[in-house]
């Protein structure tokens, strides 16, 4: 019996995990390898490649890649509002909206992968530094309204970045690329 993938999950969706230091390693090691993988799901694509819906009503693979640098941009200072003030609220965006921009349709990918490996740089190395209880520091997400953990916010990013790089893959797979 053959098993369906969800176009819109290919790894599934966002589960939290406990903390343990063997999963904190394992997030730490998705945030720093991120850029690669990207770099890896889109080598040798073409423009008409690029300009491919990964599914039936979905962002293309530009969008994609675009994407992931501005939503890890946000991450990155959500994590330093979350560190340095007591509750934040973190500002939410349109992500739908900033797929549209001007910028997504005709800045190379090239530069949003040059972002990420900047970002995810400092981004790993403020992470690695992290004390225990910097973990269960907590931010406020209006549109959720939900508080999260620093915790819970690595998990949902280091998933977040596998997520996005398997809608490439799964999208390459299925089209024989």
């Amino acid at each position: 019996m053959s098993s369906v993938i969800d176009e819109r999950y290919p790894i599934g969706q966002f589960e939290p995990v406990p903390y343990s230091d063997k999963e904190r390693d394992s997030l730490l090691a998705d945030i720093l390898f991120l850029p690669r993988k990207l770099e890896y799901a889109i080598v040798n694509l073409d423009e008409a490649q690029l300009a491919t819906p990964y599914r039936e009503n979905g962002w293309t693979v530009k969008q994609v890649v675009h994407h992931v640098a501005d939503s890890h941009m946000n991450a990155y200072i959500r994590f330093k509002l979350g560190l340095t003030e007591d509750q934040p609220t973190i500002k939410p965006y349109k992500e739908e909206k900033w797929a549209l921009l001007h910028d997504v349709e005709h800045v190379p990918i090239n530069i949003s992968l040059t972002l990420l490996h900047a970002l995810h740089t400092r981004w790993y190395d403020l992470l690695k530094h992290f004390e225990a209880e910097d973990w269960t520091r907590t931010v406020i997400h209006p549109q959720h309204g939900k508080i999260f953990t620093l915790w819970d916010l690595l998990g949902s990013y280091a998933w977040h970045g596998r997520h996005h790089a398997a809608h490439i893959t799964s999208l390459r797979e299925r089209m024989g690329w």
